[in-house]
């Protein structure tokens, strides 16, 4: 055992994914001595290195190579273009490193100190790091936020030691590009990773564990989402249950409790996710944890333990890198006792899914709406439409928007196509604007730019405020 050290800071945070950084430049900006606690050896969290950022470059570039081969004018040079697996993960190398170089300056602008190690909570004041040297290190803090994130869960009758069987982490040391591969989990990161293999070239079977994709979604985009994804070739398995794991050498037979038996040469498995949140000892501080890890919090993101408080993954929903900085700046402005949207309303955080083509989505579905017996009214606008999707070549896809019929008020903005996760950020703005500020006409009304896709806005209001009232185009 090396040498013992002990530091005191206002606020330790342990974790350096977006939860973390957010509650640690917080913290920073508004007067608080901050350290980090990184088990990792580098900042970012899953997020930089094995989760977010490693798969949307995969995505970017396959599709990349579909928007290639979808132009006339290269369709001759693009059947020649062949991508592997391997060097896809290479590519993404490069940016997992300017990420890390860019969020090091972050702590090191703002004077946050950067501790390497295993944390343990000894008090709800005290975290003890276990350094890589052996060192033993405590910190003394005045409130501690819990940032740990998380990891795939894996069940105990699957056996993840064999090389065919594979998670959201270590797919990306795959060194070929599969000829067939079983992903098991259509959730998130079950339909991207369906898209990118497919757009590689696998054999993909999609195993769901529920009657529809993504069903948080808006029905009309769930339905969608299938509908492509099945085009591209991709085999859906609705409402099945796993069974039992055979591996071999050469690939896996997957059985499944409905009498089905799918063969590939790996199994994918995204199915769930589980807190980092064990040898932490936040349950001997009274701190209440789920079955899969995930720390109970109030609106504060305090938990059990008073000044102990926990955000990102660490607690669950939403897994979303965004919600998750939010959350980590909100933990901090309640140590440091200023003004916080606390827990944030969840309608406001928008969903991004990357996907071939992507959604995006924010705010109440049509089914939410109904359910509340709220009268509304749907604007759309079709991008075979748009001249932007058409000279991008990317014809596939729409835009929802969901509004009061008496009020006009936003209610919900659903996306499908060409930069998705993008053009929703215009909806996003609207929606979480308060009284006459949210208005469908607020898209009517405006003057945008032409040819672009931002343009799907105005086309979707019009378009519902003619049903509104009763105008058709005539025939």
């Amino acid at each position: 055992m090396g040498k013992r050290v002990s530091e005191r800071f206002d606020v330790v945070v342990i974790g350096s994914g977006p939860g973390g950084e957010g509650a640690a430049m917080k913290a920073a900006k508004s007067g608080k001595s901050v350290a980090v606690v990184e088990l990792h050896r580098e900042v970012g969290g899953g997020c930089t290195h094995w989760t977010t950022i490693p798969s949307k470059v995969l995505r970017e570039a396959v599709w990349r190579l579909y928007e290639f081969r979808g132009l006339p004018l290269f369709q001759d040079a693009a059947s020649k273009v062949e991508l592997a697996f391997a060097d896809l993960v290479a590519s993404a190398t490069s940016v997992i490193e300017k990420q890390v170089r860019m969020r090091r300056a972050f702590y090191d602008r703002n004077g946050v100190t950067l501790r390497k190690g295993r944390a343990r909570l000894l008090s709800r004041s005290e975290v003890e790091v276990l350094e890589p040297s052996g060192s033993m290190r405590r910190l003394e803090a005045g409130a501690v936020v819990v940032a740990a994130g998380s990891r795939p869960y894996h069940p105990p009758d699957v056996d993840f030691s064999h090389p065919r069987v594979l998670d959201s982490h270590n797919v990306l040391g795959l060194k070929a590009t599969p000829r067939s591969i079983i992903i098991y989990g259509a959730g998130v990161a079950g339909c991207e990773y369906a898209s990118i293999f497919r757009g590689l070239g696998s054999k993909v079977s999609l195993v769901n564990t529920r009657s529809r994709l993504l069903s948080f979604l808006d029905d009309e985009i769930s339905d969608a989402v299938s509908y492509h994804l099945r085009d591209q070739g991709v085999v859906i398995r609705h409402d099945e249950e796993f069974g039992r794991l055979e591996t071999e050498e050469a690939g896996v037979r997957l059985h499944l409790k409905s009498g089905k038996t799918l063969s590939g040469e790996y199994l994918l498995w995204v199915n769930g996710r589980t807190g980092n949140t064990d040898g932490l000892g936040l349950e001997a501080l009274g701190v209440a944890l789920d079955s899969r890890g995930c720390v109970k919090v109030d609106a504060d993101f305090l938990t059990g333990a008073p000044g102990v408080y926990a955000v990102g993954d660490a607690v669950g929903d939403p897994p979303l890198a965004s919600a998750a900085y939010d959350q980590g700046r909100a933990a901090a402005a309640h140590i440091a006792g200023e003004p916080s949207r606390g827990r944030f309303l969840a309608h406001l955080v928008p969903t991004g899914i990357y996907t071939i083509p992507e959604i995006s989505s924010v705010g109440e579905t049509e089914a939410e709406l109904t359910r509340r017996k709220v009268p509304y009214e749907v604007g759309q606008s079709f991008f075979r439409d748009l001249s932007r999707a058409q000279i991008a070549g990317w014809p596939v896809g729409m835009l929802k928007l969901l509004f009061h019929r008496d009020t006009l008020a936003v209610l919900g903005v659903h996306c499908f196509g060409y930069q998705a996760a993008e053009i929703v950020h215009i909806g996003q703005l609207v929606l979480s604007q308060e009284g006459a500020g949210n208005s469908i006409m607020r898209f009517a009304d405006n003057t945008f730019n032409y040819p672009t896709m931002a343009e799907a806005y105005r086309v979707a209001a019009l378009n519902g405020l003619n049903r509104l009232r009763g105008v058709y185009p005539k025939t």
